[in-house]
């Protein structure tokens, strides 16, 4: 197996951008929701006016030089082309952070925090916080491989990341994660401990603790609440992809429309935003992370990690430092005493007052803090 690492960029053709233009212009339209909200999903009107701006407005060439800006490389781990930004920091005794990201996500969620945590003197903060930062697109997202059998689930992932890390030259590092990538994390944690010297997590996947039923705080009574809300209304595209990847597979990598309208509503679903998604990310940023699954095809292959690990994540507890921050618009929250239940060294611990599922994307600025915040315990 080569441990080569070769340098990559982002590179669309131009007939790919061709392609896409002419779907969009072409794109079968279903008829309009019939309430006047997005009870339905996401409306038609909004749809349209976001394609009408990718088709005609939205830049990638210019968008495309954004994202190379930080340099990115391909290395293959267990036989998997694994794609990655790679920033190291120029201020001596930083720190090596691997940060994984999940769906409908990307590295584009992290663009706004690389350069902060990397350099933080440039943005107002101490060479003591710097870090060097990995950011890998999972299995089967953006330009890493898509996994041709199955076994690519969270555990694989997090394996995969442990080899990762050292091979880069950071026998010890430490890990952060939301959605999915709070999961691999996780997972790295159990795994990893004589390497990895501590994880952050944005979504700690945490049961409610069934002796605090009967006294239940009003934190924990919300985020009850919010699961219900979940499972009622909100997770029907996990219900897909965990069950039947492949057949959802076909409709979006076939239709930009589509995969716009699959990825966004999730984005006004999941982010504080007030009710609507570009009251906290611009239209360019959202079509951005929309890109790193159109460009590669990536709808299935993506898909597939809730087919892998649905209802299959390791639960075990978690011996080394770890720190939390809960941010208020999250999917999955949970209470201090019931995150201590499995993690059993909690070093870092922060309820915020506003953010939500995307919190590198939609408070760089809080993020940031967090991570400082947390691994200065470890330095």
């Amino acid at each position: 197996m080569s441990d080569t690492i070769q340098p990559f960029q982002i590179q669309a053709s131009d007939e790919q951008l061709e392609d896409l233009r002419r779907r969009l212009q072409n794109t079968r339209w279903p008829d309009a929701e019939t309430p006047d909200d997005w009870s339905q999903g996401i409306p038609l009107a909004y749809v349209q006016e976001v394609t009408a701006y990718w088709a005609e407005k939205y830049d990638w060439r210019a968008r495309e030089a954004a994202l190379n800006r930080f340099p990115q490389f391909k290395t293959e781990i267990d036989g998997l082309g694994i794609h990655f930004a790679h920033v190291r920091s120029p201020h001596e005794n930083a720190l090596p952070l691997v940060i994984t990201h999940g769906w409908p996500g990307s590295i584009v969620e992290f663009h706004k925090v690389i350069e902060p945590l990397t350099d933080p003197t440039a943005h107002g903060g101490s060479a003591d916080d710097a870090f060097h930062v990995v950011c890998p697109s999972l299995p089967g997202y953006a330009f890493s491989d898509k996994p041709t059998s199955p076994g690519w689930g969270v555990d694989k992932t997090a394996a995969a990341w442990a080899q990762l890390m050292p091979r880069l030259g950071y026998d010890q590092y430490c890990a952060q994660g939301g959605d999915w990538g709070a999961m691999v994390t996780t997972s790295i944690g159990i795994q990893d401990p004589g390497n990895c010297r501590g994880i952050h997590l944005n979504m700690p996947i945490v049961g409610p603790d069934p002796e605090t039923m009967t006294e239940l705080t009003e934190e924990e009574k919300g985020a009850l609440a919010s699961m219900e809300h979940y499972q009622q209304w909100d997770s029907g595209y996990s219900k897909e992809q965990s069950t039947r990847p492949q057949t959802v597979g076909y409709g979006l990598v076939d239709s930009p429309a589509g995969q716009a309208a699959w990825i966004l509503e999730k984005f006004w679903a999941w982010t504080d935003c007030k009710g609507h998604p570009e009251k906290v990310l611009t239209r360019d940023e959202l079509l951005d992370n929309v890109m790193l699954y159109w460009l590669p095809g990536a709808a299935a292959s993506s898909a597939r990690m809730y087919w892998e690990s649905f209802n299959k994540v390791d639960m075990a507890k978690v011996s080394l430092p770890v720190g939390c921050s809960i941010f208020p618009k999250e999917i999955f929250r949970c209470s201090r005493r019931w995150a201590e239940k499995r993690f059993t060294n909690l070093i870092h611990w922060n309820e915020l007052d506003k953010g939500g599922h995307f919190a590198a994307f939609e408070q760089p600025e809080l993020y940031v803090e967090e991570i400082r915040t947390c691994f200065r315990q470890l330095r």
